[in-house]
């Protein structure tokens, strides 16, 4: 057996190790009177390493689980602002048209809405047309965008939460595979430790019978 890492030099996408299944636990320890401590030793270092990337990614995933909802809602509201912007725009060019000038002050007038404070608090507020919106770019950071950039910039990251989510997802069902792997490996080597310890007793009491 190796005395160097226990994991397979196989990878996924992301760079997570592949755990090795051990199908001759006799033959991986070296024969009959192979050492197992170190060995375990190593499973268990190997799990509490995947453990880690778990938890980590646990993590991860719940926070894009929250904020992919987030960027969904400040998308349909920019595509509302920016359709409704488009709609006034050809309510204007079709001022020799009495409805349509009344239409056109119709899409004019503000729309009343409300929005989140915090958890707990929401304020009204009126909408009116705008060409531009202030996009919380997080850090402390809040920048103004045209609209048709706004949505450009919100559908980008957007495509780039949900292909990480997906990811993510993938990566933890790995994890939990590679982990399982490393436990029946654990049990494998521990019973076939207890087994060997019985024989050697059993063998010995035999020959003390003998004698």
């Amino acid at each position: 057996m190796s005395s160097g890492s226990i994991f397979q030099e196989e990878k996924n996408p992301r760079g997570i190790p592949k755990a090795p299944f051990i199908a001759n636990v006799e033959e991986y320890l070296g024969g009959p009177d192979g050492e197992v401590e170190g060995p375990l030793k190593q499973f268990q270092d190997a799990i509490a390493k995947y453990r880690y990337m778990d938890a980590n990614l646990t993590q991860r995933r719940r926070s894009l689980e929250d904020k992919i909802p987030d960027i969904k809602k400040t998308l349909s509201m920019v595509e509302f602002l920016q359709d409704r912007r488009e709609s006034k725009d050809k309510a204007d060019d079709r001022d020799d048209d009495l409805e349509d000038d009344d239409d056109t002050k119709g899409s004019g007038k503000p729309v009343t809405t409300t929005f989140e404070l915090n958890d707990t608090l929401f304020a009204e507020a009126e909408l009116e047309d705008t060409d531009t919106v202030f996009l919380w770019l997080g850090a402390n950071v809040m920048l103004s965008y045209e609209l048709p950039a706004a949505i450009s910039l919100l559908r980008s990251k957007l495509g780039v939460a949900e292909a990480s989510l997906a990811t993510t997802i993938e990566d933890l069902e790995f994890l939990r595979e590679q982990l399982t792997v490393m436990e029946v490996n654990t049990a494998r080597v521990y019973n076939w430790d207890v087994k060997r310890r019985r024989e050697k007793r059993l063998a010995e009491e035999a020959a003390g019978k003998k004698a």
